[in-house]
């Protein structure tokens, strides 16, 4: 439930209360700041070696993947904008096991990006001889690079407690270079090496479709893509949200869609023959570790090489900063939503969830412990990711049916079709990762309804005010959707035992996932319950800003 103090007037503002600080540029430029992160550095080198040139397709399907969900989010962006909205929307629709579940992926995707980033960060400081001693072969820490690490996390911490607002100016002032940094590199490589005989000259599509198919969830491509929602989570803090929510959500995925596209094209057309000799699998040359300032070297444009390895650290900095902050605002949602403690609701003079921040950095010292390299990652975050994302199309789908005539600012086009259908492709992403991991990712599940459900249970145990009402009928279809993906993906070709064949596996997930869209619809929570929540909304929305 939303309470009417998160958006209380500045003269009166209730301690657990959020500032409304955030303008257009603020919100779009949160979210090019999360898509532009070190996916750019590692993504097109790592879906290359997965699908070839064909990558270029990886990237076409991932990016009308990540637009088919960002439509779905920007005009329920604009219908609820309210603060952690991907972690509140199935909550309205389904009630409290989907809203606890979802906010649960939503939190734990967002908590295990700035881990990431930071890795990131590590490992192209390799190139420098004083970092070199900061991380393994096989890319864990050592102990003076776990020590490093947590300084990075504690920098990303104390910002954020500066205020939204200086976060915002400051992560507005890492993107506008973030953003001239690849555009730049995409600029000068490709005038200066491009090959177009590099995409037919071991085959433009050497691992076939499968390959294709893999390197979207395994390569860094939907991650990479990834990141839009920043806009939607601080809602919250919004001067206008309604105007600018849906223009901020699209206008973020086209600029990262267009920037992605055109590195990966340069990339492979910038090779220099030798380094793929012996096939795609085998792509080599000096410096890949860090593959874009490696490239540069290699081709004769060290300066450029200078440069990206600057933006190495710049770039994965930035979305580190901005994922720290997501991950404060959904706990603080999850709380609002009655699943987490009321101390994540509590905010300092600056409007900061300070407690929430606090876990977010006990958080990442956790993930640098367990695993092991940025890519080994990706697979995980990307599942966490798109799970979290696909409540959204399915809230959507309600809200069509309840609400037909609540006023939307934006209002999609074609929304009967494009949500079922993003809700089919969310599902398909998450069953290209491939079993390993997830498997993985089903024990992340079953930790989170550990956490959060005891909560629950203690809190209604003890007649808390905001003790949660879990609503099992009108989410009955979530443990059937999540258990029969698990099913499918064990079964399936892509890790899995084998037994589907490729095509007939994503014909399954297509009848399956419409089964489980439709079916939620038929059994959401009633037009007087959402209404309910709805009003409160309505009433805060009009005398918060």
């Amino acid at each position: 439930m939303v309470s009417v103090d998160e958006f209380a007037p500045q003269k009166a503002r209730d301690p657990s209360s959020l500032r409304r600080e955030v303008g257009l540029i603020g919100l779009m430029w949160a979210s090019v700041g999360s898509i532009i992160g070190s996916g750019w550095l590692y993504g097109a080198q790592k879906a290359v070696v997965v699908a070839g040139p064909a990558a270029m397709i990886s990237w076409g399907i991932g990016a009308v993947a990540v637009v088919l969900l960002a439509l779905v989010h920007a005009e329920l962006g604009g219908l609820f904008p309210v603060a952690g909205g991907t972690a509140r929307y199935p909550h309205y629709a389904f009630g409290g096991l989907a809203g606890m579940s979802f906010g649960w992926f939503s939190w734990l995707q967002a908590a295990t990006v700035a881990p990431i980033e930071v890795e990131a960060m590590i490992g192209y400081a390799g190139h420098w001889s004083w970092a070199q001693g900061l991380q393994h072969a096989n890319g864990t820490l050592t102990p003076s690079g776990f020590v490093v690490a947590l300084v990075l996390m504690a920098i990303f911490v104390a910002v954020n407690f500066l205020g939204v607002k200086v976060l915002t100016h400051t992560n507005s002032a890492a993107t506008w270079w973030k953003i001239a940094v690849p555009l730049g590199a995409i600029f000068v490589i490709a005038a200066t090496n491009f090959h177009p005989h590099n995409f037919t000259s071991h085959g433009f599509a050497p691992f076939g479709a499968k390959g294709v198919l893999s390197a979207i969830s395994t390569s860094g491509i939907i991650f990479a893509l990834l990141g839009f929602e920043q806009a939607i989570q601080l809602a919250g803090e919004s001067r206008n949200p309604k105007r600018d929510l849906p223009r901020a959500t699209i206008g973020s995925v086209a600029i990262g869609a267009v920037i992605y596209t055109l590195l990966q094209v340069v990339y492979i057309g910038a090779l220099p023959l030798a380094s793929f000799a012996h096939g795609w699998a085998k792509l080599n040359y000096a410096g890949i570790s860090g593959p874009w300032a490696g490239l540069a070297t290699v081709v004769g444009l060290g300066w450029l090489g200078w440069v990206l390895y600057a933006d190495a650290i710049i770039s994965p900095g930035g979305t580190g900063l901005i994922y720290t902050t997501t991950t404060s605002r959904i706990s603080y949602g999850l709380s609002k939503n009655g699943y987490a403690p009321r101390v994540f609701e509590k905010t300092d003079a600056r409007g900061v969830p300070w407690f929430g921040l606090i876990i977010s950095f006990v958080t990442g010292v956790i993930c640098f412990l367990p695993f092991p390299s940025w890519q080994q990652l990706v697979s995980f975050i990307t599942s966490a990711s798109v799970l979290m994302y696909a409540g959204a199309p399915l809230a959507f789908g309600v809200f069509r049916d309840r609400l037909p005539h609540h006023q939307r600012p934006y209002r999609l086009r074609g929304g009967s079709v494009i949500s079922p259908l993003s809700f089919v492709v969310a599902s398909l992403i998450i069953y290209w990762a491939g079993w390993d991991t997830l498997e993985r990712l089903g024990w992340a599940i079953i930790i989170g309804y550990v956490l959060l459900g005891s909560y629950a249970v203690y809190a209604t145990k003890k007649g808390l005010s905001n003790a949660p009402r879990l609503d099992w009928k009108a989410a009955r279809w979530l443990p059937v959707y999540l258990i029969g993906l698990g099913l499918i993906s064990w079964q399936g070709g892509f890790g899995g035992k084998g037994h589907i064949p490729l095509w007939w596996d994503m014909v399954i997930i297509t009848v399956f996932s419409l089964g489980i869209y439709y079916w939620a619809r038929a059994t959401a929570m009633s037009v007087e319950a959402i209404e309910q929540n709805i009003e409160e909304v309505a009433v805060v929305d009009e005398g918060g800003h």
